[in-house]
């Protein structure tokens, strides 16, 4: 392969193969720079899936039984045991999220609406 004559090489960078490019691009405002004034809750979202395997377990039981709870009633007390202990943490999480006490953790977004409707933008 023939090497490249200085004339067809002239302005390029080597490396990349292109002639750099050193103009600023321009910012184009499309929509004002303001924060507004809520915020979705969309993110908050999480799917919490409790006692999955006691669901499981007893609906396993119903099926092997024909669906006769009173021979599934230790299943049927399992799962229910771990559903009112989930409630029960996810009350206590949901209290601890509701104080602004905690500055490092995240904010919800009720709370946080809450907040900026004290402060609107102007």
């Amino acid at each position: 392969m023939p090497a490249m004559t200085p004339r067809f090489t002239v302005g390029v960078n080597r490396a990349f193969g292109r002639k750099p490019c050193r103009e600023p691009v321009p910012f184009q405002e499309i929509l004002p720079l303001k924060l507004k004034d809520s915020v979705s809750g969309k993110g908050d979202k999480t799917s919490d899936v409790a006692c999955l395997q006691d669901m499981a377990v007893m609906l396993a039981c119903f099926k092997k039984h024909d669906f006769n709870q009173a021979l599934c009633s230790k299943e049927i007390s399992s799962f229910q045991s771990c559903y009112t202990n989930f409630e029960n943490n996810r009350k206590q999480a949901n209290s601890v999220e509701n104080t602004v006490a905690n500055a490092k953790s995240r904010l919800p977004y009720k709370t946080l609406n809450q907040i900026l409707k004290k402060y609107p933008t102007p």
